[in-house]
């Protein structure tokens, strides 16, 4: 069984160069998939549940709780059980022992007993901009500044959530196998690229 993780920078195209190796290898993939089976168990609306998570409803915790967030005393914060309950979905994926590439979600540190391929994917923020506006939903028109701004507040968030619940910190090179730059090229092209190492990882080196 091989696990892939992919931890991104908002806009670099992370979550489409995973879709992208996870068609390429066979893969189970895993994003969205979360939310909806967290969702469904508990009969939560999907979108609430999107917010708490991917926006980071928790983000009052104090960081003085570091590497305690599931301690019985933050039970009280609806955001946290529902960090917990994530946590608990991916280690069932892992459990089933099928290959596959999970997106996000802290998974490289909740998984880090599986040995999982860990990349970091980023990008220049004139790129992650373009790729922003590129994907904009119909009427939403926010300028470059705008953009930048909420680019700066998800990866602030994101790093925070790091931090509660791991060592080190969110993006640093010692935490990955692989630190993708997708800034000048194409995702489809990427995905091959990154793929062919993926199934290199674990492999025994020849004495030849």
């Amino acid at each position: 069984m091989k696990i892939v993780t992919i931890s991104r920078e908002f806009g670099s195209g992370g979550r489409e160069l995973g879709k992208k190796i996870a068609e390429i290898l066979g893969y189970d993939y895993y994003d969205r998939e979360i939310i909806t089976t967290i969702a469904e168990r508990h009969d939560m609306d999907e979108k609430y549940v999107e917010y708490a998570l991917n926006n980071h409803a928790w983000q009052t915790i104090p960081l003085t709780f570091h590497h305690s967030f599931l301690s019985p005393a933050l039970f009280t914060a609806p955001q946290t059980k529902l960090l917990n309950e994530q946590k608990q979905v991916i280690e069932e994926i892992a459990k089933a022992g099928k290959d596959c590439v999970i997106v996000g979600r802290n998974a490289d540190v909740l998984l880090e007993e599986y040995n999982p391929f860990n990349i970091f994917v980023c990008a220049d923020m004139s790129a992650k901009i373009k790729r922003c506006q590129e994907r904009a939903e119909d009427g939403e028109n926010l300028s470059e500044k705008e953009i930048k701004r909420n680019i700066n507040r998800i990866e602030k968030n994101r790093a925070r959530t790091r931090f509660l619940i791991a060592d080190g910190e969110w993006g640093h090179r010692k935490s990955y196998h692989l630190i993708v730059n997708t800034t000048d090229w194409e995702i489809d092209k990427l995905a091959q690229a990154v793929a062919g190492m993926i199934k290199l990882h674990g492999d025994t080196p020849s004495n030849d």
